[in-house]
């Protein structure tokens, strides 16, 4: 299955419509694209404790590992914000931990992307080689 930047965005802006975020108003949705060609969209999640807060980054990937799926080519992210929107710290550590090539595209509120790979946004990422 091929799929293009725009169309994982737009699986990350459907999933951001299912945002729960009653306190920060900050919806951001993501999607996730594994290498069998399934989309595992996630929204982020809060909590009135922040700390049990989830991102959307992170809902996506643990939704797609609880199926199974554990080889991403990309993930998209995006918020209701002008700006773009990137995975926070916790999220690229998690994008690193499943591949270190994954493509991340960040785009906001127009649709408007950049691509980057996680090495780019995560460089020196502690991975499971370096407990070797």
């Amino acid at each position: 299955m091929m799929i293009d930047a725009r169309e994982l965005i737009n699986y990350a802006i459907i999933a951001k419509g299912k945002a729960y975020a009653p306190y920060s108003k900050f919806r951001v949705g993501a999607a996730v694209l594994a290498k069998g060609g399934t989309i595992y969209s996630g929204c982020n999640v809060e909590n009135a404790s922040f700390g049990a807060t989830n991102c959307a980054e992170r809902t996506a990937i643990f939704k797609a590992v609880s199926e199974g799926a554990k080889d991403f080519i990309a993930i998209a992210v995006n918020s209701d914000s002008e700006n773009f929107t990137y995975p926070c710290g916790i999220c690229r550590q998690v994008i690193a931990e499943f591949s270190a090539g994954m493509k991340v595209y960040v785009s906001n509120r127009k649709g408007e992307y950049k691509e980057y790979t996680i090495n780019e946004l995560l460089p020196g990422a502690f991975t499971g080689e370096d407990m070797k």
